[in-house]
């Protein structure tokens, strides 16, 4: 059994972080490339891609979005090195009732030993005004030790494989094997895009 010393621990956790950081500015410099518009194009088209997939998977989910005030579509990209682990990402939500998008990003932190990528997409079903409003104005930022649990038998057939994060707050996960049993929202915080609104 493989044992490190101190200094050994010191480096790997170094050099995982200028790894991740590493990783992570040459995403932010790819979307600099991009216009605003090419990425309001973009991330569009990724709710209304990420929407059909839901829809194709889970029938029932077109009835829960479809009803509700409003719903936001958000992509994210993670990496974990070692002992950390980090996603970014962005997303649109969409008021049904004023037709107005807000552009938003995420940031994801997280530990846990491991190497390796995840791709993932969630799908926010809002069940009231205020519950968009205060995602969307005041941002909203999920604990680093909370795991939703699945209530989906609370609101019927329409929301199952949905998970409850907060009232009024339905959300839907897309990986590459399908739709997650649960979600994994811990530590990860979600913004307006400035530069996109």
């Amino acid at each position: 059994m493989a044992t490190y010393s101190r200094p050994n621990r010191l480096w790997a956790c170094t050099l995982a972080t200028g790894l991740v950081g590493s990783a992570l500015l040459g995403l932010t410099a790819a979307r600099a490339d991009e216009s605003p518009a090419q990425q309001r194009e973009e991330i569009t088209k990724m709710a209304s891609q990420t929407l059909a997939e839901l829809y194709r998977t889970v029938p029932g989910a077109k009835d829960a979005v479809k009803s509700a005030p409003g719903y936001g579509v958000f992509s994210n990209f993670g990496m974990k090195i070692l002992v950390l682990g980090t996603g970014r990402g962005k997303g649109v939500v969409v008021n049904k009732s004023t037709q107005k998008k807000t552009f938003m990003k995420m940031i994801q932190l997280g530990g846990g030993l491991g190497v390796g990528a995840k791709k993932f997409k969630l799908v926010f079903v809002f069940d009231n005004a205020e519950a968009i409003n205060s995602f969307v104005n005041a941002g909203w930022e999920f604990g680093g030790t909370a795991e939703a649990a699945a209530k989906w038998g609370e609101k019927g057939g329409a929301f199952e494989h949905a998970v409850s994060v907060m009232p009024g707050v339905w959300v839907y996960q897309l990986t590459e094997k399908g739709v997650a049993a649960d979600v994994m929202l811990k530590g990860t915080k979600y913004y307006k895009d400035d530069d996109l609104n």
